[in-house]
C-alpha cells in the first residue's frame, strides 16, 4: 500500500477545487490527516500511495458531505483554472477525439502508475477508454467517479453540454477493467452542414416536382426560392464552420506565441546557465563564487529577490552567504538568521530540501505554515516572503546548501520551469563550490606548509624566532602600498616567508655568534642565498609560485651590483627581490640581535633612504617608510583611546 501510484497534481486538483467552492474546509488538517504535506502537494514531482489518497478522499467527504466531490474534482481537472496552457492545446485540435486519446498517453506516464490507459475511436463523436489495473494494485470506486468526471471535462472544453458516458464494464462490479463509452454532441457547424444538406436534397427534390407539375411556377416561384434559401443555410454553416476554426485557430496562435515564449525562456536560460559557468569557472573563492552567481540571477532572470545559504562545516547550520533584492533591514535580518539542520524535527522547507534534496514549489507561504516552525514562520514573515521556489545545491551526492528565489513584484507566476531551471544552475554552483573549497584546502595545507618551513629557521635561534613572518608581513605592505596585482603579491608572499630557508645549511655557531664574523664566516652565511634558490628548486612550485626560487635567492642583491650571490644590477633584480631586500633589512636592524641592540624607527628609516639608489631601489624604500609610518600612526591613535 505505500508504493508510490498517483502525481501530486491530482490532489492538488482537489486542493484548487476547495479552495473555489469549499473554503470552510481546513485543508492543513485534511492533508495531515492523509500523511500529506503542502510541500509534497507543490512539488510536481511527488507521488503519493493509494493508502494516502484512500485517507484524503475519505476525510473530504466526511467534510464536505458531497459524495460527488470526485466525480466534481474530476470535472474540475479541465477548468481553466486547473489546466491553463493544456486547455489551449486542447482548444488547439479542433475536435474531442483527439484531446481523448492524448489523455490516455499522458495518463499512463504522468499522472497514475496504478493503471493503464487505452483511447479507442469508434465514432466521429464517440471514443472508448478502457482502464486496466496493473498488477498488484487496488483502486477504489471514488477513483473511476473522478476518471468520468475528468472525461466529461475534456469534451466540456469544447462543448457547453456535458457528454454522455456508458460504463458498461467496471472493476469495482467484478469487472476485470473499467470501460467507457464517451459521446458528445457533434459541433454546431457539423451540424449545420447536415441541416443544409438535407435540405438542398428537398428542395431539389421539390423543384423537379413543380418543374414536372407547373413549370411555369417551378422556374419563377421554386427554383429561385429554393436556390436562396440553400445558399442561406450554405452562408450559416460556413460562418459556423469558420468560426470553429477561427477560435481553434486562436487558441493555436496562443499556443504558438506560449511556445515560442518558452522557447525564448529556455534560450535565456541557457545563457545564464552558461554566463554563471563561464563567470565562476575562473574563481577561486566561494564568496567571489556566490557573489557573481547573485549578480547574474538579478540581472538575466525575472525574479524579484533570491538568496544562497550555505551549511556550516559541521553541517549543523544553514547559514546566508549571499541575495540579491532584499533592502538592508532584510539583509541584516538575513545575517543573523541560521536554519538548525542538527534537529530531526526541524520541519522547514530549507531544511527538507538540504536533507532530502529535492526542490519546492510553495504557491502560498500561508499553505504550509502548519507544517513551520516558529522561527521559520517568523523568517517567511520577516521578508513578506508569499510564493518562492526552494532548490538544493548538492555535489557528487552531498548537501552544501540551498538555493532560493521568489516574485514580489514580477507579474510572472513562479512555475515549474522555474524549479527545472534552478535545478540545473544549482549542480553548476555545487561544482564550483567544491572545487574553491578543495583549492581552499589545499592552500590552506600548501600555506601551514610553507610556515612549518620558515619556523623551522627561525626556530632555531629565538632570539630571531618570528623573523621570516615580520619579513612577511613588511612585504605584504609594500606590495599593497605599490598596488601590485594579488597574484604577484602572493608569490612575493611565499618568496618572503621562504628568503631565508638556505640557513638550514648555515652552522649555529655562526648563525648564533654574539659579536662581529670573520670575513670566513661573513662568506659562509652568505651562502644562504644559493643554498635557499637551490632548495626551493627542488620544490614543485606551479602557476604563479615558479618564480618563488630565483626572487628568495635574490634579496640579498644590491641596485648598484655589489650584492650578492650573483651581483645583479637594477633591473636585472626581480621586483620582488627587491621588495624583500627592503623588508628584511629594516626587520633586522629594528630587531634584538646577539651583536646589537634594536635601531629606533627613524634611524631605520634614515639608512633606507641613504641607501636608496644604490642598495635598495628607491621607490620601494618610500613605500616601506610610508606605509609602517602609517602603521604606526594608527598604533599610537588607538592606543589613546584605549
Amino acid at each position: 500500500m505505500s508504493t508510490p501510484l498517483y502525481n501530486s497534481s491530482i490532489i492538488d486538483t482537489y486542493i484548487k477545487l476547495i479552495k473555489s467552492k469549499y473554503n470552510f474546509v481546513n485543508v492543513g488538517e485534511l492533508l495531515s490527516y492523509a500523511n500529506m504535506t503542502y510541500l509534497e502537494v507543490s512539488d510536481q514531482g511527488h507521488w503519493f500511495s493509494q493508502e494516502q489518497v484512500n485517507l484524503f478522499y475519505e476525510k473530504l467527504l466526511k467534510v464536505t458531505g458531497n459524495e460527488n466531490i470526485a466525480r466534481e474534482a474530476g470535472r474540475y481537472a479541465a477548468s481553466p483554472e486547473a489546466m491553463g496552457i493544456i486547455r489551449q492545446y486542447f482548444l488547439g485540435l479542433v475536435g474531442p477525439a483527439k484531446a481523448y486519446s492524448l489523455i490516455g498517453e499522458a495518463a499512463n506516464t504522468k499522472i497514475v502508475r496504478s493503471s493503464i490507459y487505452a483511447s479507442r475511436q469508434i465514432a466521429s463523436n464517440s471514443v472508448e477508454i478502457t482502464v486496466t489495473p496493473r498488477p498488484g494494485t487496488h483502486e477504489e470506486p471514488f477513483q473511476c467517479q473522478n476518471r468520468m468526471g475528468f472525461f466529461e471535462a475534456v469534451a466540456s472544453v469544447f462543448n457547453a453540454k456535458l457528454p454522455h458516458i456508458e460504463h458498461p464494464e467496471c472493476m469495482f462490479k467484478g469487472d476485470r477493467v473499467c470501460r467507457y463509452i464517451v459521446s458528445w454532441d457533434k459541433a454546431a457547424f457539423t451540424l449545420r452542414n447536415h441541416t443544409r444538406n438535407a435540405a438542398g436534397l428537398f428542395l431539389l427534390a421539390l423543384t423537379g416536382y413543380f418543374l414536372k407539375v407547373d413549370p411555369a411556377t417551378a422556374l419563377r416561384v421554386v427554383a429561385p426560392w429554393s436556390i436562396t434559401a440553400f445558399l442561406a443555410l450554405t452562408l450559416i454553416s460556413l460562418r459556423s464552420e469558420k468560426k470553429a476554426l477561427i477560435l481553434s485557430q486562436q487558441s493555436l496562435v496562443n499556443l504558438t506565441d506560449s511556445l515560442f515564449e518558452r522557447v525564448e525562456i529556455n534560450y535565456n536560460n541557457a545563457l545564464v546557465t552558461n554566463e554563471i559557468g563561464q563567470a565562476i569557472s575562473r574563481l577561486t573563492e566561494v564568496h567571489d563564487i556566490l557573489s557573481n552567481v547573485i549578480q547574474i540571477l538579478e540581472k538575466r532572470l525575472d525574479y524579484s529577490r533570491g538568496l544562497i545559504l550555505l551549511s556550516n562545516p559541521e553541517k549543523s547550520r544553514l547559514v546566508f552567504q549571499a541575495g540579491f533584492g532584499y533592502h538592508d533591514e532584510q539583509l541584516a535580518f538575513l545575517g543573523k538568521t541560521t536554519f538548525h539542520l542538527d534537529r530531526p524535527d526541524s520541519k522547514g522547507v530549507f531544511v527538507i530540501s538540504f536533507r532530502e534534496q529535492r526542490p519546492f514549489l510553495v504557491a502560498d507561504v500561508k499553505d504550509i505554515e502548519g507544517n513551520l516552525s516558529g522561527k521559520s514562520q517568523n523568517f517567511a514573515k520577516q521578508l513578506l516572503s508569499q510564493t518562492f521556489i526552494c532548490c538544493p545545491i548538492i555535489c557528487e551526492g552531498e548537501s552544501l546548501g540551498i538555493i532560493a528565489v521568489d516574485n514580489l513584484k514580477s507579474k510572472r507566476p513562479l512555475v515549474q520551469s522555474d524549479v527545472s531551471l534552478l535545478m540545473g544552475i544549482a549542480p553548476v554552483i555545487g561544482i564550483s563550490i567544491r572545487n574553491a573549497k578543495l583549492h581552499e584546502a589545499k592552500s590552506n595545507q600548501f600555506s601551514s606548509f610553507l610556515k612549518v618551513m620558515a619556523a623551522s629557521i627561525d626556530a632555531r635561534d629565538p632570539l630571531t624566532a618570528g623573523h621570516s613572518e615580520k619579513v612577511t608581513e613588511y612585504s605584504e605592505e609594500i606590495c599593497e602600498e605599490l598596488g601590485l596585482p594579488r597574484n604577484e603579491r602572493e608569490m612575493i608572499r611565499v618568496a618572503a616567508l621562504l628568503h631565508d630557508y638556505g640557513k638550514i645549511g648555515v652552522p649555529d655557531a655562526i648563525l648564533k655568534k654574539n659579536g662581529r664574523l670573520s670575513d670566513l664566516e661573513y662568506e659562509i652565511v652568505k651562502t644562504h642565498c644559493h643554498k635557499t634558490r637551490d632548495i626551493l628548486e627542488q620544490v614543485n612550485f606551479e602557476g604563479i609560485y615558479r618564480e618563488v626560487p630565483e626572487i628568495a635567492g635574490a634579496h640579498h642583491e644590491k641596485i648598484d651590483g655589489t650584492g650578492y650571490p650573483k651581483g645583479l644590477k637594477g633591473k636585472n633584480i626581480p621586483l620582488g627581490a627587491k621588495i624583500i631586500a627592503v623588508a628584511d633589512f629594516y626587520e633586522a636592524v629594528t630587531s634584538q640581535r646577539h651583536y646589537r641592540a634594536p635601531m629606533p624607527r627613524e634611524d631605520a628609516f634614515r639608512l633606507l633612504r641613504e641607501g636608496a639608489g644604490s642598495h635598495f631601489d628607491k621607490h620601494i624604500v618610500d613605500a616601506l617608510i610610508a606605509c609602517r609610518t602609517r602603521a604606526n600612526e594608527e598604533d599610537t591613535s588607538a592606543a589613546q583611546e584605549a
